[in-house]
């Protein structure tokens, strides 16, 4: 991670976490789109099975409501970007 890059939260971390921020030596994905928009997730020892895959990630902010699910997911033509909202789930 550049120190001169803006700090990125990464999901799944609380308001009062003391290290709510990407680190170093970790390999993380930008989420795009939908409720997580901006937020970072770390993949860091997922197999590329489990980056191709994805993931249902739990949110308050999806369509149906707090405990609801957004679906996140890599493009097939770039594993390694961001992963893309694909909707919400229950």
């Amino acid at each position: 991670m550049d120190m001169t890059e803006p700090r990125r939260r990464v999901y799944g971390s609380d308001h009062d976490d003391p290290h709510p921020y990407a680190e170093t030596g970790h390999d993380y994905r930008e989420l795009t789109g939908g409720p997580l928009d901006g937020l970072l997730i770390d993949v860091t020892g997922w197999t590329q099975e489990q980056i191709m895959t994805g993931a249902y990630l739990i949110t308050a902010h999806s369509a149906y409501g707090p405990g609801g699910r957004a679906a996140y997911a890599p493009t097939l033509s770039r594993l390694d970007g961001p992963w893309v909202w694909e909707g919400d789930v229950p």
